[in-house]
């Protein structure tokens, strides 16, 4: 066996993360695999693919090398790559739901996929309830039973950062023959394995940590071994394979991840451990500091004790991440602390190496203003960076 044809499945987190689908190039022996920045490519007669390469649209060399690895780091069967977060989770959605469909969303997610499950696949005739996850009987409460085909969680959610059992969640949506869906943006697989507590397919801003340098947008869907997709119904290829579902809709619908930005996400994966370490010791850094604080009326991370997700977050995930919420009592007193940061920079987005500070209410979650998914409005959202922590 040459090096090339290693299996990484069996090695650490960090050895994967560089090293599956990513063996040197075969021509030239380069060790990082090369940009194909390349829309078309010589077919070998009619028919007769070489590499099975035809079409970027359909299949790129880089970006292949990015699902690759994307798939090992999540223990998945399978990854597909986006040009973003939500064109994946477009993409995923309009596979394995029908009008009539109902979803269960968390009651605090990220207001873009809100926006596009209530207001983009509302008029389609999908359905949505927003519950508690933190509860897994409220979860229960909401399926409906013949309908729900998706359960959505977030954990860490966006911005409060509950905390859900996905376990126990993935027992009532296997129940009713749902999907459980798991955004694992926030947590990255460095920290929580969510296909291997039960869930059917894992949803990544790969923009956010994995990218890790605020430099690309870009999204994934992960899929478990052998998920299939919700009860009843046969994707477009015929089978009843979740993978085979995903593959279809992503060369379908197209919203595929360019080489050069597949390339950069995979360069970010290959850091992901050692910048989730710095991440972690630096949120709790600022947690700590936080909380002595008078003037903070409330400190929101998952590592605290005193969080009502403490125990669920310590037994599911391996460190407690690098987002920290807190509140100031007062709109006018959040907003003069976004303004007065110099370290931590005013702007949206988050798990880049450099730290960032927002209003939630007025900035990423405007979008949920009035529903029953708006958040305080005296409350600010930090993505903590790599910074020197006493800085």
């Amino acid at each position: 066996m040459t090096p090339d044809d290693l299996d990484w499945s069996a090695t650490g987190f960090s050895t994967r993360a560089i090293h599956a689908g990513q063996d040197a190039d075969p021509t030239t022996g380069a060790v990082v695999p090369p940009i194909f920045q390349v829309s078309t490519y010589k077919q070998d007669g009619v028919g007769n693919l070489r590499g099975g390469y035809e079409y970027s649209r359909s299949a790129n060399p880089t970006r292949a090398a990015l699902e690759e690895a994307l798939a090992a780091a999540e223990g998945g069967a399978g990854a597909a790559a986006f040009a973003s977060g939500l064109a994946a989770e477009d993409t995923l959605l309009r596979a394995v739901l029908r009008p009539g469909d109902h979803v269960v969303v968390p009651d605090d997610a990220y207001g873009g996929t809100y926006r596009l499950i209530a207001r983009v696949f509302g008029p389609w005739g999908i359905e949505h309830t927003a519950v508690n996850l933190s509860d897994p009987d409220a979860v229960l409460g909401a399926i409906q039973p013949g309908r729900t085909k998706v359960v959505w969680v977030e954990t860490p959610t966006n911005p409060l950062l509950g905390i859900a059992d996905i376990a126990a969640i993935a027992v009532h949506a296997q129940s009713v023959g749902a999907l459980l869906v798991v955004d694992n943006t926030f947590a990255t697989p460095y920290l929580q394995q969510p296909l291997a507590l039960g869930a059917d397919v894992v949803v990544h801003s790969t923009t956010k940590y994995i990218g890790g340098h605020s430099d690309v947008v870009g999204g994934a869907l992960v899929v478990g071994d052998g998920a299939q997709l919700p009860v009843g119904l046969v994707g477009p290829t015929g089978t009843t394979s979740l993978l085979d579902a995903v593959r279809f809709h992503h060369n379908a619908s197209g919203a595929v991840a360019g080489p050069f930005d597949a390339w950069l996400t995979l360069r970010g994966l290959r850091t992901l451990a050692v910048r989730m370490d710095r991440h972690v010791a630096n949120a709790a850094a600022v947690v700590d500091f936080l909380s002595g604080r008078p003037d903070v009326t409330e400190v929101l991370y998952p590592g605290l004790e005193s969080h009502p997700g403490h125990e669920v977050a310590a037994r599911q995930m391996s460190a407690f991440g690098g987002m920290v919420a807190f509140r100031t009592g007062s709109e006018a007193t959040a907003l003069a602390v976004c303004a007065a940061t110099r370290v931590f920079t005013l702007a949206e987005s988050l798990g880049g190496v450099e730290s960032l500070i927002e209003h939630p209410y007025r900035m990423t979650h405007g979008s949920v203003a009035g529903t029953a998914l708006e958040v305080p409005d005296d409350l600010v959202r930090l993505s903590v960076g790599i910074e020197d922590a006493d800085d």
